[in-house]
């Protein structure tokens, strides 16, 4: 008995040595793909990048940190902590885009973190590094924290707080309190969906596993101090945004335009309820089919996804806590799917569940065996017909010449903009000879990971995929440069700001060109854009005038007034219909946008 314990002492420091070995390796990889990324350029995007930042910058200029505001406009439809996370690194870095990336990077580096410790508790180091390096070199992960979405600070929270809801069924029913705590943090970050989401895992799980009506589990959940700890976070912000937005209460179940209820209807009823109902107006927003949103986690979780058969022969009735881990990955996974399989759903709603199946395919990386041979095969296959494509692609635009910037080689497809990838319906052929320099390196990651995935086994074959993906997002980052002109609108900008003094006028709702608010901190007229996201703002008592129709543009455009004009090259025939082409003097163009003025003393020429 003494020589088993001292061998269990004499192997615990062993342990605890690989495991801050693979945590620092997840670090490394998660520094590599998120912190790394946030210099600029690329410039923040016009729609939702830019709003955040601009929002956030608001908050802090104005000092009103419970009602956000676009352009003076409220707008109440999204809770506020990751405005408030971006302040914040505005206050300590000063007003800089990459200042506004850095909140959701440090996020996403700090789950990867996170997963990677949980899959160590749960089923030893080995599986709990590869968790986090996979979950840091996934394809969604890094996809969908190029723009200023506040999920991944949400998957932050469900997954600290899946853990602690383990943890207290486990070890100390203490640790219930930050499951309740990281829900709390969450009703901040992504409303009431954030409740749902760890309190339907943990249901299910309870309810699969018969714990669900337990006296005991009770005592372990702590309803009522919890929901207290949870009100004491979240309660504070919803009172105040609805009393200083009234209507206080309205519980109207139906959205229409032109009528103002204040922000418990909009912010409840209409973004929370009718929204899943799909009967939230104005319908700004697309849904991906179901099979493909299923089916598309096999792309978000590449290459790890190979390994998800290896996972499925794992054991998951809930006699350890390995097993009971992986039941509750699943538990966990299922809800979150399932959910959103009854709702209106982007490609990026389901990043929750990233982390669970990272733990998942982690523990079945650790066990090993023939299905995750047989998964690192097929990983080099996919990449190396993907490295096929990557060269003919590069053999065909070779020779092609590439003048201007890749808004001349690619198409608009506004129709398909609701959803988060649209703009990948741009892209043509002559487009990609704007990008033989990441194509190249595309290439070079893609062959790293191809010949470690053919050639070598085991750790070294998965750490292959995994330096396959880091350069691969090199990459990415790389063509990101390119589309800079194309996503963004700060050449305008900087444009803007160089030219004499006037009003600024945009053809389009606030999104289509919301960098160059960032960029240039200013307010503008918005031609017949009192749409979608500010149409309900600009409804409340006191809302500034920012909207302009096609009669008040023409007035004020041909009057003594210098204005400036923005606007998209397809929309410039109508504009110059309405004031005449004479009167559109360009002071510069970029991405396939303009900025017009009517005035042409004092300018530069344009470059």
């Amino acid at each position: 008995m003494e020589q088993t314990q001292g061998a269990v002492r004499a192997g615990q420091p062993a342990k605890a040595e690989a495991s801050r070995r693979g945590h620092f390796a997840v670090i490394l990889f998660a520094a590599a793909v998120f912190l790394a990324g946030i210099a600029s350029p690329p410039g923040l995007m016009d729609d939702v990048d830019a709003v955040q930042a601009q929002i956030s910058r608001n908050m802090l200029e104005s000092g009103d940190w419970v009602t956000a505001r676009l352009n003076g406009v409220a707008y109440l439809e999204k809770p506020p902590l990751k405005y408030w996370m971006i302040a914040v690194s505005y206050m300590v870095f000063g007003v800089h885009d990459w200042a506004a990336r850095l909140p959701i990077a440090l996020s996403a580096a700090l789950l990867c973190w996170v997963t990677a410790c949980f899959g160590t508790w749960a089923f030893g180091a080995r599986a709990g590094t590869w968790s986090g390096i996979a979950l840091a070199t996934c394809v969604g992960l890094f996809l969908f924290t190029r723009v200023l979405f506040p999920d991944v600070i949400l998957t932050l929270a469900v997954t600290t707080g899946m853990w602690a809801f383990l943890r207290a069924l486990e070890e100390r029913p203490r640790w219930i309190y930050l499951f309740w705590a990281c829900a709390g943090v969450g009703l901040l970050l992504k409303g009431l969906i954030a409740l749902v989401f760890p309190a339907g895992a943990a249901g299910l799980y309870l309810l699969l596993t018969g714990r669900l009506l337990r006296r005991e589990t009770w005592r372990i959940l702590r309803p009522f101090s919890g929901v207290a700890l949870l009100l004491a976070i979240a309660a504070p912000w919803h009172v105040l945004a609805a009393l200083r937005n009234p209507p206080y209460l309205d519980f109207t179940l139906r959205s229409e335009p032109g009528r103002y209820r204040g922000f418990f209807w909009f912010y409840f009823i209409n973004e929370q309820v009718l929204r899943f109902l799909n009967l939230r107006y104005p319908r700004d927003y697309n849904t991906v089919p179901r099979l493909q949103f299923w089916l598309f986690h096999l792309l978000w979780l590449f290459p790890w996804s190979v390994y998800l058969p290896a996972a499925a022969k794992l054991g998951y009735r809930p006699r350890d806590r390995a097993s009971r881990t992986r039941f509750m990955a699943l538990c966990w996974t299922g809800f979150i799917l399932l959910f959103f399989t009854f709702s209106t759903t982007q490609e990026y709603y389901s990043m929750p569940a990233y982390p669970a199946l990272a733990l998942l395919i982690g523990s079945a990386l650790a066990a090993g065996g023939r299905w995750v041979e047989w998964g690192t095969r097929l990983a080099a296959a996919v990449a190396s017909a993907a490295l096929l494509a990557v060269v003919t692609l590069l053999w065909l635009v070779w020779d092609v010449p590439a003048p201007g910037d890749i808004a001349a080689a690619l198409t608009q497809n506004p129709e398909v903009y609701t959803l988060s990838l649209g703009h990948m319906r741009d892209l043509t052929l002559t487009a990609f000879a704007y990008l033989k320099a990441p194509l190249a390196v595309a290439g070079a990651a893609l062959l790293a990971g191809v010949l470690g995935g053919f050639l070598w086994r085991g750790e070294r074959a998965w750490s292959s995929l995994a330096v396959m993906m880091t350069l691969f997002f090199v990459a990415a980052r790389m063509a990101l440069v390119v589309f800079d002109p194309y996503m963004g609108s700060r050449p305008l900008a900087q444009a803007l700001e160089r030219a004499p003094a006037g009003r600024l006028i945009v053809d389009d709702q606030y999104y289509a060109f919301s960098s160059i608010f960032f960029y240039a901190n200013r307010r503008a007229l918005l031609l017949n854009g009192r749409v979608n996201n500010l149409e309900y703002g600009s409804y409340a008592p006191g809302a500034p005038d920012v909207f302009l129709d096609d009669a008040g543009f023409r007035r004020l455009w041909l009057g003594p007034e210098r204005c400036y004009l923005v606007a998209n090259g397809p929309r410039v025939p109508r504009l110059e219909e309405l004031v005449g082409k004479g009167s559109l003097h360009a002071v510069a163009a970029s991405g396939g946008k303009f900025l017009f003025t009517n005035r042409v003393s004092g300018l530069q020429p344009p470059s």
